[in-house]
Order: C-alpha cells, then structure tokens, then sequence
C-alpha cells in the first residue's frame, strides 16, 4: 500500500484530519536552519499540519517556534527583527547591535565559549511557555549524551534547556547538564531525526545541511576547517540513516556558501528554501494534498 492509500485509510476511519498523521523532522545546520522557514510558509498555505515535529540544533529552535503555534511568516517576522542584515538602515542596525551583544554571553570559565542563557531567555519570550504540554503540536527535541555518545530524544518536561542542549555545539554553547547527563548538540547523532516519528503515517524530512563548497583554491580558516569537518560527519550520518529507512518525503535545499552564524545572509538562505518549495508541493501532492 502506498503513502497516499494509507493517508487515504486513515482519513475514511475518521481517526484523523487531512494532514493530522504527517510527521516532521527539522534538521540542524546553524544559520542554515532558516531555509526551513519558507518550507514552513508552504505548509500552512496548503493547510498541511504536523501530528508531530522533531528537531535537531536549529531545527529544535524552529519546530518548537512552530510547535507553539507560529505560523511560518510569524517566525520569518521574528527572524528578521533580530538579525542584522547587509543594506538595513542604520537605527535598524543601532536597534539591534545591543540585542546581539545581549546574546554574547561568554562563558569565561566554562567549555564554550557563550553560554546561550540570553538566547534561550529571548527564544522563551516568543514562545510563552518553557514546558512541552504546552506546545500546540508535539515535539520531539533531539540532543546527544556526551560521555556515552548516544541519542536522547526529549519530549517531555522543560522544554528550554532540551533545545538549549539540542544546539550545545562543543565549544561554542556551554553543555546542558539534564538527569545525570551532560548533552550537547544532537547534531553529533541525529542531524535530521525523521526516525523519532515512527508513529506517524507519514513523514516529511528537511535536511539543511547543504551541499560542500568544493572547487574552491583557498584554504580554509581554522574555524571554517573544524565546521565543515562537523557538516562532513552530519551527512555522513544522514547518508546512513538513509540506507536503513528513508523518509516519504525528503528534502535537501542546495545551500552552498553559508557560514554556521551568518543569520546576517538571512535573505540569501530563504532563496535556497524557496527554490525547495516546488519539490515539497509535489511531494504533498503525492500524498493526496
């Protein structure tokens, strides 16, 4: 039976409404995670809403934005009041350089270099709530258990320090210490966890990794080296996860160029989730959307 004749199944039981069984896995990836959001804006156009989200780093930040009842274009607004683009006028710029130096809190005597409290305390005032009942759709936040290297799956409890722990890159974020357990970024088990949604019918997976910039004759820096050697080991993961069980829809937006805190290219990176939106109608049409 395929995709489409299961939702089909469902929907004639009347156990469900049209897209209530669709799962949806947000992938990590740093400020490549905001090409998820014009992904989302086709969602709700087509009136598709998750039964469940899951979310690895930003995708955490973002599913649980929308799993507290955001819609896409809320959260692009949110995005774009935050961040400091190239272009904006300057009291734009004076307006938000305090916010930013707000969220640079350097942790001095821990194993990161900001502790991320100040960004989790402006995450927490758009969403309203640091608990995960009180999330319109279900969310499954995925961090890693950094002593036993294992997968952590968080549903349940305070939602703040999971998605904290969820984007705990090493050595940028101070780790969480969560139930005997420091967690860090999920991304170093689970860069895009369409596998926590087994109980969906369904599942539509968005992987924001992006491609390699190869070709390129200039060395990287130091930095550059050790981020992308990270995204070379997340798609690693996901090529793996693929051959055991591939999700029924899969996205891949073509990102190429973009640095893990460039939020700045805000415009730039829609483009790629933008160019993304055709492939997803098309894999909602098969489905029956």
């Amino acid at each position: 039976m395929g995709i489409a004749d299961r939702l089909r199944t469902v929907f004639r039981r009347g156990d469900a409404g049209k897209g209530d069984r669709i799962g949806l896995a947000l992938g990590g990836g740093g400020a490549k995670g905001l090409a998820h959001i014009p992904l989302l804006e086709l969602l709700d156009e087509m009136e598709v809403r998750p039964c469940c989200i899951s979310g690895t780093s930003i995708g955490a930040v973002i599913g649980a934005l929308y799993a507290s009842g955001m819609k896409g274009a809320e959260i692009r607004e949110l995005v774009n009041d935050t961040v400091v683009r190239k272009g904006d006028p300057p009291e734009k710029f004076l307006k938000n350089l305090k916010k930013v130096i707000g969220f640079m809190d350097l942790d001095f005597l821990g194993s990161g270099l900001f502790k991320g409290s100040s960004f989790m305390d402006y995450f927490y005032d758009a969403i309203r709530t640091d608990r995960f009942r009180d999330l319109e759709i279900p969310l499954k936040v995925v961090a890693t258990d950094f002593w036993s290297a294992e997968r952590v799956v968080i549903s349940t409890g305070e939602l703040i320090p999971a998605v904290k722990a969820s984007m705990g890159l090493p050595g940028f974020f101070t780790p969480v210490e969560k139930d005997g357990k420091v967690l860090i970024d999920g991304g170093g088990v689970d860069p895009v966890p369409w596998d926590v949604l087994e109980d969906c019918d369904a599942v539509i997976a968005i992987d924001v990794l992006g491609i390699s910039s190869s070709g390129s004759d200039e060395e990287p820096s130091a930095m550059g080296a050790v981020m992308e050697m990270f995204d070379i080991m997340q798609r690693s993961i996901v090529s793996r996860t693929m051959e055991i069980r591939k999700p029924d829809v899969y996205i891949k937006p073509a990102i190429q160029g973009v640095g893990l805190l460039e939020f700045h290219r805000a415009r730039d990176i829609y483009a790629f989730g933008e160019a993304s939106r055709k492939e997803l109608k098309e894999g909602l049409r098969k489905m029956g959307f």
